[in-house]
């Protein structure tokens, strides 16, 4: 049973961490647009940075779980 519970959750932090970096990709490249504001830009650079740790954390997450569920 434990098996099944880790393998979902390398499901669920595989998706996380798909989700964080298509999120990072959208706020870079908002980062990068010359026509938007500075503070839009200098927020958008932020959010990339922060999407991109959770992307990791969750990469890190998916890992753990995923060899929970190998042995």
């Amino acid at each position: 049973m434990q098996t099944i519970k880790d393998a979902c959750s390398t499901v669920s932090e595989k998706v996380k961490e798909m989700t964080s970096g298509a999120s990072h990709e959208a706020n870079k490249e908002t980062a990068k647009d010359s026509s938007n504001t500075i503070g839009t830009r200098a927020g958008a650079a932020v959010d990339a940075a922060k999407d991109k740790v959770e992307e990791s954390g969750h990469a890190a997450s998916k890992e753990v779980h995923k060899q929970k569920a190998t042995h």
